[in-house]
């Protein structure tokens, strides 16, 4: 069993959820239990699903759950465009998130093939 909270991409995916978590505080009512909530599930389901691999028995069950938070992040990637074309995000909010996101999903992606690599 792996401590996730030693892993790199479990911490930044972690702190890109809190900021989306902080982004969304000022979106609107209406978008409450749509995009606001979309947003908020999948990018806290990328470090749920890290977590959730690091304490399964196999590195095949693992890579498994780093694919699913894979997926968790590119599903965040088109909310976010879907938000600033809304105008519930500046460009520069867009832009830094957009950046935390595809910055989780290439250290993802290298763990996945890493863990490949070694099989």
């Amino acid at each position: 069993m792996k401590d996730f909270r030693k892993l790199k991409v479990w911490q930044k995916a972690h702190l890109l959820t809190l900021k989306v978590y902080e982004v969304t505080r000022k979106f609107p009512r209406e978008a409450l239990y749509g995009l606001t909530g979309q947003m908020r599930k999948s990018s806290s389901s990328a470090p749920t699903n890290i977590a959730e691999g690091c304490g399964r028995g196999s590195d095949l069950e693992f890579g498994r759950f780093l694919q699913i938070a894979m997926g968790s992040a590119s599903e965040l990637e088109y909310q976010l465009i879907l938000a600033r074309d809304l105008t519930y995000l500046d460009e520069t909010e867009y832009e830094d998130l957009d950046r935390d996101t595809a910055e989780v999903k290439r250290m993802l992606a290298r763990l996945i093939g890493k863990l490949k690599a070694d099989r």
